[in-house]
């Protein structure tokens, strides 16, 4: 029999969940290279340098790849013969108490996103708890923990559809990702779930994604199984959409795809898609009994040498002697570096600015959107010498349903997120002259180096969701949506597919890239 002590499982989770939210997995890193060097797109291009710039970057620093640093996932295998030093407390509870000390660690907070309940008030849990856990009694002496940090953005990009035993899952699969926007932040791994019940295939996908990264090795000695062919072959087509970096249009949009199955009812094919993002967080570690796990950090020789210059080609642009037909002259696609005061807003302060808008009211003290860019950002606590944590771009598709009064009543001028706008929100920035730029998601420490002073403006209680005003010195972003309703999420991906599906050697497939 081997005893587990309570506290060193509760040390390995939180050794853990520090280390993976800053450190990449040394295959993704090569994937990511890997996609670097092959891409030939501008500005699919420029979006993988910053993804390796940032994760270099928090290697070096032990800071978080990405402001949203996820909702914790642990699959746990406990041996049927382990035994606990203190039956106190459950699994669960000591999970979460590794998680609290992860997220409140004072020498590298991360951010707690949490919210309960799920409806009505919604108040972060302020420790990222509860984390989500699944539990596998095994033969055996160890205790096996695989964790994940689970982001917003490719979570609710999370689908599941149940198909007639005869249809492929190649098709559904493909035309999903072709609609999924780039709010997961591509490239990234793809995890399918396939068999089982509707709730197994879903806890599939989400297994798959821990697996390491092979799919060029898999592509060198060719697939040895039915799953391992449709592996290739989704690889293939889901990169033959074009979708590429961040959206933009490119060669890369998948880095692989994770395939776990099960037996399932002869009526019936679950079929279950939930992609991982740029920050890619997942580790495993053994307990045995001798202590916490050892957690030994990558070499920075695993991370390759990007040279990265924002200023080639930019536009600098000074926010605080902005005008209006001053935006009118910036073009979709157009790289920018942005420098002066924004105001800096989500979801939950977007709700409040409403309601005041609605009733009449005053916005509170200090707060002045006139002629004024939104930056839809949720940043990390500040530590050290630091202005601010990572701080990169949340998914502007969520606030599309509040731009017309904005843009309209209040006389924002633009906006700055991350991902695609709806046809209605390019639309409404069309109308009114403004401009929609986006950042890189997945590149929150980077980003933050552009950050020179923060203070708070109004709506403290909602914590990372309050609004705050940025003064910032040559931020990296591109127009993603111009005045006359030009967006490169859709002209991109076009481009790119158009080009993909051109014949090898032609004109259109091979000449220079846009």
């Amino acid at each position: 029999m081997t005893c587990i002590a309570a506290e060193d499982l509760i040390v390995s989770v939180a050794d853990a969940l520090q280390y993976i939210a800053c450190f990449h997995p040394p295959d993704y890193v090569r994937a990511l290279h890997a996609a670097y060097d092959a891409e030939v797109a501008p500005a699919a291009k420029d979006a993988l340098a910053q993804l390796l710039v940032n994760s270099r970057l928090c290697a070096e620093g032990r800071r978080p790849l990405c402001q949203d640093t996820g909702t914790v996932i642990a699959f746990v295998q406990v041996g049927m013969a382990v035994t606990w030093d203190d039956t106190s407390r459950s699994l669960q509870q000591l999970i979460d108490e590794g998680v609290r000390r992860a997220y409140r660690d004072p020498d590298n907070p991360l951010r707690a996103s949490l919210v309960a309940p799920p409806l009505g008030a919604r108040r972060n849990t302020g420790d990222n708890t509860p984390a989500m856990v699944q539990v596998e009694l095994v033969p055996g002496t160890t205790v096996m923990v695989r964790l994940a940090a689970k982001g917003g953005g490719s979570e609710n990009k999370a689908c599941f559809t149940v198909l007639d035993p005869g249809e492929a899952p190649t098709d559904w699969i493909v035309e999903t990702v072709s609609r999924l926007g780039a709010g997961w932040c591509p490239p990234g791994v793809l995890g399918i779930g396939l068999g089982g019940s509707p709730e197994k295939a879903m806890t599939l996908a989400k297994e798959a994604l821990l697996d390491d990264i092979d799919l060029h090795a898999l592509r060198a000695r060719g697939p040895a199984d039915e799953i391992e062919t449709l592996r290739l072959e989704l690889y293939t087509r889901l990169n033959a959409l074009g979708i590429g970096a961040q959206g933009l249009g490119g060669l890369t949009t998948v880095l692989d795809v994770k395939i776990r199955a099960l037996p399932t009812h002869a009526a019936s094919l679950p079929v279950a898609l939930i992609p991982n993002c740029a920050a890619h967080r997942h580790i495993r570690f053994v307990l045995d009994g001798s202590g916490p796990a050892r957690l030994t950090p990558p070499r920075l020789s695993d991370w390759p040498t990007i040279a990265w210059h924002p200023e080639q080609g930019a536009r600098r642009v000074a926010l605080d002697h902005l005008r209006r037909e001053d935006v009118r002259q910036w073009r979709a696609g157009e790289r920018l570096l942005l420098s002066g005061r924004l105001l800096v807003a989500r979801d939950a302060a977007h709700r409040r600015l409403l309601a005041l808008l609605e009733q009449g009211a005053p916005w509170p003290p200090g707060v002045e959107l006139t002629d004024r860019f939104i930056y839809y950002v949720g940043p990390v606590e500040a530590v050290r010498d630091e202005i601010v944590g990572p701080a990169g771009p949340t998914t502007a598709t969520r606030m599309d349903r509040f731009l017309e009064p904005l843009l309209a009543r209040a006389g924002v001028l633009g906006t700055i997120g991350k991902a695609e706008r709806s046809p209605a929100a390019i639309a409404t920035i069309a109308h009114h002259g403004a401009v929609y730029l986006s950042a890189v998601g997945g590149a929150g420490y980077l980003l933050s180096k552009a950050i020179k002073s923060v203070r708070v403006l109004a709506f403290a209680d909602l914590g990372m969701e309050a609004i705050r005003e940025f003064e910032v010195v040559d931020l990296p972003v591109m127009v993603a949506v111009d005045s006359r309703g030009e967006a490169v999420h859709q002209s991109g991906p076009a481009q790119w597919r158009a080009r993909l599906a051109a014949p090898p050697g032609s004109t259109n497939r091979d000449g220079d890239a846009p």
